[in-house]
């Protein structure tokens, strides 16, 4: 082989640690892969080990990446009345991210959020899985946030 031949192909792998990594490059990115596919939400920011993403003109979702710490991941809504696409998505984002059925963590978002109404902040653990919701008003209006919080004990 000539050194015409082999330097096109020495420049080319020298220029690989140059690329991007895709999203999956990382644990991170892998959990935000899932979490796209489960909700056909959208990647809106991405820091090290935070990622929020775009779900909707009144919800969004965020991943808090872990690593050696467990992983969580959150869905907002602006609105009085919580549709169901609401409990949907964040169910299938929980599922993503933790591995518990959707369903159950859909079950404990609504009442975790129900309870939340009058004591603004609830928790309701399920499949090893602490699912937490809290609901506030002001003058921006009124805000539902729930989260999914890995427990290092899965039972």
């Amino acid at each position: 082989m000539t050194i015409s031949r082999i330097f096109p192909l020495v420049v080319a792998l020298a220029a690989l640690p140059l690329c991007p990594a895709p999203a999956s490059a990382d644990s991170c990115g892998d959990l935000a892969d899932k979490v796209v596919a489960e909700t056909k939400a959208e990647i809106g920011e991405r820091i090290d080990d935070f990622v929020r993403f775009k779900a909707g003109t009144e919800m969004t979702l965020s991943l808090s990446c872990g690593g050696s710490y467990p992983s969580s991941v959150g869905a907002q809504f602006k609105g009085e009345a919580v549709p169901d696409a609401f409990f949907d998505l964040f169910g299938n984002a929980g599922h993503a991210v933790t591995g518990v059925a959707a369903d159950l963590i859909m079950e404990a978002a609504r009442k975790a959020r129900s309870d939340a109404e009058t004591r603004r902040h609830s928790n309701v653990p399920t499949g090893g899985v602490l699912v937490t919701c809290s609901y506030s008003k002001s003058d921006k209006g009124p805000l539902t946030m729930c989260a999914a919080i890995e427990q290092a004990d899965r039972s």
